[in-house]
């Protein structure tokens, strides 16, 4: 059975930072794509950043330069740093991961950002 949790939301101040964690297991996950989005309230889900196999990161334009993305695939999980954070970055951050055989979709980790 796969399972895909998330952790490491929580409230923060503009400029603060916390790291999210992305936990897999029951795909091989060393071969997996890993990806982060994100949902605010009354909008849609976007897309935020994914690292492949090799640990190259991308990212959606809006959190270039401050938010990073890596994995550990010993401890079979991936994290997203993320720091001067903005009151727009405020939502639920889902992780996904592509496997072989499909794709696996977390409960999702509230950051909130508020002064």
């Amino acid at each position: 059975q796969v399972e895909v949790v998330e952790s490491g939301g929580g409230l923060v101040q503009p400029g603060g930072s916390l790291r999210l964690s992305c936990r897999v297991s029951g795909i091989i996950f060393g071969y997996a794509t890993v990806h982060w989005f994100r949902q605010a309230p009354g909008k849609e889900r976007e897309w935020v950043a994914k690292i492949i196999q090799n640990g190259r990161g991308d990212y959606i334009e809006s959190v270039k330069g401050r938010f990073t993305i890596s994995r550990d695939n010993r401890k079979e999980t991936v994290y997203l740093q993320m720091n001067d954070l903005k009151f727009d970055d405020t939502a639920v951050y889902y992780c996904k991961a592509d496997g072989v055989l499909g794709n696996y979709w977390g409960q999702g980790t509230q950051v909130t950002v508020s002064s």
